[in-house]
This record gives C-alpha cells, sequence and structure tokens, in this order.
C-alpha cells in the first residue's frame, strides 16, 4: 500500500496549474512550428507567427499564454492501494486548494473567471473555483492526475449531438464546425468522444484533448482500428475546410483529432466535439508516495526561432487623432499598427453601458467613445513592472448584441476583439462607416507588450471588466471588416477552401 500525502498532491495540482498557463505542450508547439512553415495564406501564417512567438515569451517569462486562464478540469485516477495520509479533505477539496494556490500566486497570479449562482448573480468566486473533478479508482498503488484550464472562447463551442446510428459522424462534424466560429482560435485540436450516454460522450472528448499530438505517427504507420480511420478521414477534411488560422482562411485548422469511444445503446449515437484552442493547456503526472511530481520544465531551445515581418505595406494609425474620412480608406486582410488611446470593455461594461444610455443618464463620467476604439479585454492584474498582464482579445460575437447600440448612439468608430462578428453586426458596421480589427487569439502576452500605459476610467468595480484606458504603441491587428462590410472571416475560408479543392483536383490529375 501506498501513502500519497495529502500536502504534496496539492502542492502538485498547484505546481501543475502554473507550469501549465505559461508551458504549451511541446508536442503542440511542434506541430504549430509544421503548420507554419506548410501555410500560404499570409494572414493565417502571420497569425501562427504570433501564436509561436507568444509562447516563447511566455516561457521565458512565466506569464499566461492567454489572459483566459480557464476553468481547472481535472482527472484523478486512484489506486486501489492507495492510502492518504490524512482524510480531512475530499479529493475535490484537495484539488480546490492547489487550485486556489495557483491563481493566487502573486508571482504570477492568474485571472480567475469563475462565478457561483451562474443562472443568477453571477458572482466572481475570487480564486477559480471551485474546480471540475474526475475521479475513477483503478487498480494500482499510484495517483495518476491529468489537469487542464480551458478558456471559454474554446469550451463555449462545445457541440453535442444524439445521432441516429445509421448517421455520419464524419457528416455531423464536417456541418457543425464551420458553424462553431473563429471563437476557439484555430489552429487547434478536436477531441471527439463517441458513445455510452451523452453525458459520458462529454467526458470522453474532454479526456481525448489530454493525449500528445501524434497524428503524423498515425498517417505514418496507417489506421489499425475504427477510431483510427475517424481520425484520420476527419484530420484531413477538416483540413480541407480552408477555415484555417484564427479562421482567416488556410491550409491547417487543426493539428490533430482525438478519438474515444466506448460502447453504447444500440438504438443510441452519442456524440461530442470539444476543441482546444492556440492556447491549449494540459499536463499528465504521477504520485508514488516519493513526494510531489516532478514537473520538468522544457528547454527554451526547443521552442522554434519565429520572427515576424509586417513587411513595407503595412498600415499605421494614431488612434488620437483619427478620423472617420480615415477609416473609409482600410482594406478588409490589411494589416494594421495601432499606437495612441483606446478604451476597453467587454460583456459586463456594454450592459452597464446601455442600462444608463436606457435610462437616459448618458454615459459613465470620464468615457467619451466619439471616433474612438474600444478593445473587447479582460486582462491579468499586472506584476511587477508590466503594465498590465497578458491581455489578448475576447470573442467579439459576444458584443454583437451591444453594437448597433454602440455604434447608432456614442459615436464609437471601431471595435478590435477576436475571431468573427454575426452578419447583423457586419451589417450594423456597414452602416454606420465603422470598422471591425482582429487581434490574434492565443498571443496574450504578445499584445500586452504593445500596452505602455493602462489606467481604469469607469466601472472600477468590475475587476477585469472595467473600463481603461490603454495607452499602445505599435499594436498588431487585422483588419476583419472593413466600412464597406468585406468580412475576412467570410471571405478566407471560402477562397482557401476552393483553393485546396484546386490543389486536390491538381495532385489527382498527375
Amino acid at each position: 500500500m501506498t501513502v500519497i500525502r495529502q500536502q504534496d498532491f496539492i502542492e502538485s495540482i498547484e505546481d501543475a496549474l502554473q507550469y501549465i498557463s505559461y508551458y504549451h505542450p511541446l508536442d503542440f508547439i511542434q506541430a504549430l512550428e509544421q503548420a507554419y512553415h506548410k501555410e500560404q495564406n499570409k494572414a493565417a501564417k502571420d497569425a501562427i507567427a504570433q501564436i509561436l512567438i507568444n509562447s516563447r515569451m511566455s516561457a521565458e517569462g512565466h506569464r499566461p499564454i492567454c489572459q483566459d486562464t480557464g476553468i481547472v478540469t481535472c482527472f484523478v485516477k486512484i489506486g486501489m492501494d492507495v492510502k492518504w495520509d490524512k482524510t480531512d479533505l475530499t479529493v475535490q477539496q484537495m484539488v480546490d486548494e492547489g487550485t486556489r494556490r495557483a491563481y493566487l500566486n502573486p508571482d504570477n497570479p492568474l485571472r480567475a473567471s469563475i462565478v457561483a449562482d451562474p443562472a443568477g448573480g453571477r458572482k466572481n468566486t475570487k480564486d477559480n473555483t471551485p474546480s471540475v473533478v474526475h475521479i475513477d479508482l483503478v487498480a494500482g498503488h499510484h495517483v495518476e492526475v491529468m489537469i487542464a484550464a480551458k478558456g471559454g472562447g474554446s469550451e463555449n463551442k462545445t457541440k453535442m449531438a444524439m445521432l441516429n446510428p445509421s448517421d455520419s459522424i464524419v457528416d455531423w462534424v464536417l456541418e457543425t464546425l464551420p458553424k462553431m466560429g473563429a471563437g476557439w482560435c484555430p489552429p487547434g485540436m478536436l477531441g471527439i468522444g463517441i458513445g455510452g450516454t451523452a453525458e459520458k460522450a462529454a467526458v470522453l472528448a474532454k479526456e481525448a484533448l489530454m493525449e500528445p499530438v501524434d497524428i503524423q505517427e498515425l498517417i505514418a504507420k496507417g489506421a489499425e482500428t475504427a477510431d483510427e480511420k475517424l481520425r484520420l478521414e476527419l484530420y484531413e477534411k477538416v483540413n480541407k475546410l480552408g477555415i484555417g488560422a484564427q479562421g482567416l482562411g488556410g491550409l491547417t485548422t487543426v493539428v490533430d483529432v482525438k478519438i474515444n469511444s466506448v460502447p453504447t445503446h444500440a438504438a443510441s449515437l452519442p456524440v461530442v466535439m470539444i476543441p482546444n484552442c492556440a492556447a491549449t493547456r494540459h499536463l499528465h503526472f504521477h504520485l508514488d508516495g516519493s513526494g510531489p511530481a516532478d514537473i520538468k520544465p522544457p528547454k527554451l531551445e526547443d521552442w522554434p526561432e519565429v520572427t515576424w515581418e509586417l513587411g513595407s505595406k503595412v498600415r499605421r494609425v494614431n488612434l488620437n487623432t483619427v478620423t472617420p474620412d480615415d477609416v473609409q480608406s482600410w482594406q478588409a486582410g490589411e494589416t494594421v499598427l495601432l499606437s495612441g488611446k483606446m478604451l476597453t470593455g467587454r460583456d459586463a461594461a456594454h450592459k452597464r453601458i446601455a442600462d444608463m444610455l436606457n435610462k437616459g443618464e448618458g454615459m459613465p463620467e470620464g468615457v467619451d467613445l466619439k471616433n474612438r476604439f474600444i478593445y473587447y479585454v479582460g486582462p491579468v492584474d499586472a506584476v511587477r513592472d508590466e503594465v498590465v498582464g497578458p491581455a489578448g482579445p475576447t470573442t467579439a460575437t459576444r458584443m454583437d448584441k451591444f453594437t448597433e447600440m454602440m455604434l447608432s448612439q456614442t459615436g464609437l468608430l471601431g471595435m478590435i476583439g477576436k475571431s468573427e462578428r454575426g452578419d447583423l453586426t457586419v451589417e450594423s458596421i456597414k452602416k454606420h462607416k465603422a470598422v471591425y480589427l482582429m487581434a490574434v487569439g492565443g498571443a496574450a502576452y504578445l499584445v500586452s507588450k504593445a500596452i505602455k500605459k493602462s489606467r481604469v476610467v469607469a466601472f472600477a468595480d468590475l475587476g477585469m471588466e472595467a473600463i481603461y484606458e490603454f495607452d499602445v504603441e505599435d499594436m498588431p491587428v487585422t483588419v476583419a471588416v472593413d466600412s464597406n462590410g468585406n468580412n475576412v472571416h467570410k471571405q478566407g475560408p471560402a477562397i482557401w477552401k476552393a483553393n485546396i479543392a484546386e490543389l486536390d483536383a491538381k495532385l489527382k490529375a498527375k
């Protein structure tokens, strides 16, 4: 019988969560590097470059890869021959204590994102607890832990279906994936759970995402099982959709497809698909009673030396002097470097502004959005000499329902966020001759280095959801929707789906 110390378990959880906040799994980085060298769409290649550069910077600076440091999901397999040195805490409580310590670490504080009373008051728990814990009792005398922190961008794209046994899983995935938008920050991975019951399929999908990236090895070896054949088919066909990095269109949408399956009822075919984003974060460790997990940091020389060249055609914009006439010449797909003052605001700030305007109270004191740009972001708290912590963009569709109000009532000129906008929002942008700019999801630390000053100007009680004023210098963005309504998230994937089909046809003709 092995005795596992409660303190060793808690310390290992804490160390693991700190580790995955700033270290990508190396197999994912290697797969992303391959995608970078293969990519032919410049916009997508630039996005992957920013993700890789950000990853190295995060590894060097021990700061989060993404500002959304996620909800903790922990799979704990406990050997039947294991004994705990103390029994005053449950496994759930031990994981929560490790989570609490990790997220409140003063050297690398992580953003608390968990809200209690989710259908009511939605009050932040302040320490990212509770975590989601799955416990299995297994044969053996060790404790095995798989832990992940999944952000809302990817987790919120989870899709579940109860198919008929005769339905095609491939068809369902290919139909569903384009409807998920780009808020899950591709290129990433797809975890697919098949079988059992609906909730079992979801757990299987989540667990599958903890597995190593090994699709190239499978391609070389060849498929032997039905699940392996399905992995290869989906990997090929999903990438042929042309969605590409950040939804900009390109050759790589996923670097792997993982599948777990279990037997199911004869009348059923439950299927769940969960994506992992470009800021994928997970770790696997064992405890054998000898102390806390020995989590060895990777070598920085294992990261690719990728440089991002802006080119001579980049447009530099002074946010302090930009006018409505200026943005009319900006074209969808071009790179823009922003300097000057911008404001921030996410869901809670937009909702409060909407309530104030509806009551006739006007804008909050000190906030004037006329001819200004607003950045959808909830930054990590700053440490040491930082102006602000990692500050990557929020999925912009969450602000769609407020966009017409903001453009028509505040004089707002432009918005900066992540991924696509809805059709009605694009029409609103076109009507008001505004513009929507996209920053790269999964490059939060890199983006934060462009922020030279930061101050809260309104709604301080909202914490990360407050309205900040940022002074930025050469912050890189892409024009995603221009003032004429041209939309790269519609045009890019369509163009590259056609390009890929044309390339395939040429190869088959040889």
